[in-house]
């Protein structure tokens, strides 16, 4: 199964996608979270600590491995380099396992811009269609406020986008490209997520500016979950019983998108 959780930044996408990362990985399963947004926050929503992410290295950081798989010196633009790198092993060689839920952090790319056929992108493209398409379990990846890690091929995998919106209109304007988007490309299925709900006003506010979209769950705005960051603990150790059940029902309702 594989999900990928966008959304504008702020909204809370690294929360729920490690929630559920960690749900999953409670039950059984054996889970992959892909941190693909270069505000990278997925760490810190699993409860790895300040000291322990300092020891994770993002891929796009990964020089010599990059030069090594592409065959060509980073700053040698102009040079022919390797389209289709060998990816199949970095997984088991440099994702940090937490609660059962192993992480990868692909970081920023900051050589000629994230789009650019660089050896950089074309290895992260690359490692990222492994992912998607080939390896044999869950796979979560919390994306930046786009889908600029998923190509036309890449998306075929992908069994659902959750889009996490809040209730304000940048972040419905920026979910409404995210699903025009996801068209493009024909992702399979794009469903919604409210978040920082305080009153009903709030979930009508966003069940009238998404109409006829599947949203799976609204959550209340939380305090404590803000909490959980500062004092170095997983979003799932603070929720209470209520919200574990939330987010038990929802991972029962995208494993059925999949059946």
């Amino acid at each position: 199964m594989k999900i990928a959780v966008s959304g504008k930044g702020g909204v809370g996408k690294s929360t729920f996608a490690a929630a559920l990362a960690l749900t999953i990985a409670k039950s059984g399963g054996s889970v992959l979270a892909l941190d693909a947004d270069p505000d990278a926050n997925l760490a810190s929503a699993l409860g790895i600590t300040h000291e322990e992410q300092k020891k994770i290295v993002p891929i796009s950081r990964q020089i010599e491995l990059i030069e090594e798989r592409t065959g060509v010196e980073i700053d040698q633009y102009g040079k022919v380099f390797k389209l289709n790198p060998e990816v199949s092993d970095i997984a088991d060689k440099f994702a940090y396992t937490k609660d059962g839920v192993s992480l990868l952090v692909l970081g920023a790319i900051k050589t000629g811009g994230g789009g650019c056929a660089c050896p950089e992108s074309t290895f992260i493209r690359a490692l990222v269609s492994d992912l998607v398409l080939y390896k044999n379990q869950t796979l979560i990846m919390d994306m930046e406020a786009g889908i600029e890690h998923l190509g036309r091929a890449t998306a075929q995998g992908v069994d659902v986008m959750v889009v996490v919106v809040e209730p304000g209109q940048r972040s419905i304007d920026c979910a409404n490209t995210v699903l025009r988007m996801a068209k493009e490309i024909r992702l399979k299925k794009v469903v919604f997520v409210g978040n920082k709900i305080a009153n009903k006003a709030d979930e009508d506010f966003i069940k009238n500016a998404l109409p006829s979209q599947e949203i799976l769950a609204f959550f209340p705005y939380s305090q404590t979950i803000r909490n959980a960051d500062r004092d170095g603990v997983s979003v799932l150790d603070v929720f209470d019983g209520e919200l574990k059940n939330k987010y038990k029902e929802i991972f029962a309702r995208i494993e059925g998108f999949t059946l």
